[in-house]
């Protein structure tokens, strides 16, 4: 494997994350310069499916991405230890308006083909039918019952959705967190921060380090991000904000640990013996899944 030298870095460091609170509320010390880290860090916001395509594409030195994503992108990035959304209770949700009892054959509104949560359904209910549109579109059609003159059944939510799809008259019909959780009593891993292989391996272990101090000053000054969070939170109300912190940013955050490093591997298993993604030696390899720390 190549690995640039440290005359080969660019002068500011890109790194891509959603709109989400979490993410904002993890990033913002970093982006602000309150604490230190190897290069100086410009901040570009996308959706995820848009992060999970920009990845496949080699785009951004660093960014946020589904684990989905991930196992497409294995051998160009690594994950970081830090900054990721994994955990127990965190799972996308299955939502329908009232009535609907079985999912079987049903078209269900997906966030992106490169989402975990894609992946979950198709681990679940291989027998659906998948249409595919922004995360923020997908409550909406369902409430419709269409998009684009075809029928839309159900919908897999994520984000700031879960706590918003009762406003909308629908109702939850499965957790697929909770799912995941009963078939293999791991935490479901949502979302992971890569760094390209190609960075130096000392440069990698510090931007690990820096979104940890990101993260570490984001707990001890809980006010210091809040306009930053309200900033890209859209129409999303304080109390939802806060949930969507105190739901997805949890010590799996801080460090993703032996069991968050099992539950990834588990999913990638899973994913390949449902043909959802290729086969890889990287997870049974000499080539790390994640950033190694001294």
């Amino acid at each position: 494997m190549t690995v640039s030298s440290t005359s080969d870095l660019p002068d500011v460091l890109t790194l891509g994350y959603s709109f989400c609170p979490n993410d904002t509320f993890i990033f913002h010390a970093l982006h602000a310069g309150l604490v230190a880290a190897p290069l100086p860090v410009q901040e570009v916001l996308e959706d995820v499916q848009t992060l999970n395509e920009w990845a496949v594409q080699g785009r951004l030195p660093m960014t946020k991405i589904s684990y989905r994503a991930y196992f497409d992108v294995m051998e160009q990035y690594v994950a970081l230890r830090s900054g990721g959304a994994l955990g127990r209770g965190v799972g996308p949700l299955v939502v329908t308006r009232p009535g609907v009892r079985d999912l079987g054959g049903l078209r269900v509104a997906s966030p992106g083909a490169l989402t975990t949560a894609e992946l979950l359904l198709r681990l679940s209910h291989p027998g659906c039918e998948v249409v595919r549109m922004r995360y923020d579109e997908v409550m909406p059609a369902v409430q419709r019952g269409e998009v684009h003159g075809q029928p839309v059944h159900a919908g897999l939510i994520i984000h700031e959705s879960r706590f918003t799809f009762p406003q909308y008259g629908l109702q939850k019909h499965l957790d697929l967190g909770a799912w995941w959780e009963g078939e293999t009593g791991l935490p479901l891993p949502l979302g992971a921060i890569l760094v390209k292989r190609s960075l130096p391996d000392s440069v990698k272990v510090a931007l690990n380090g820096a979104v940890r101090s990101s993260l570490e000053y984001a707990y001890a000054h809980p006010d210091a991000a809040r306009g930053y969070i309200r900033q890209h939170a859209l129409e999303m109300s304080d109390e939802v904000m806060q949930a969507h912190i105190d739901l997805y940013v949890n010590p799996f955050s801080l460090d993703v640990g032996e069991e968050g490093e099992r539950a990834v591997r588990e999913l990638f298993r899973r994913a390949v013996a449902v043909g959802a993604v290729p086969d890889s030696d990287v997870p049974d390899s000499d080539v790390p899944l994640f950033v190694e720390l001294p």
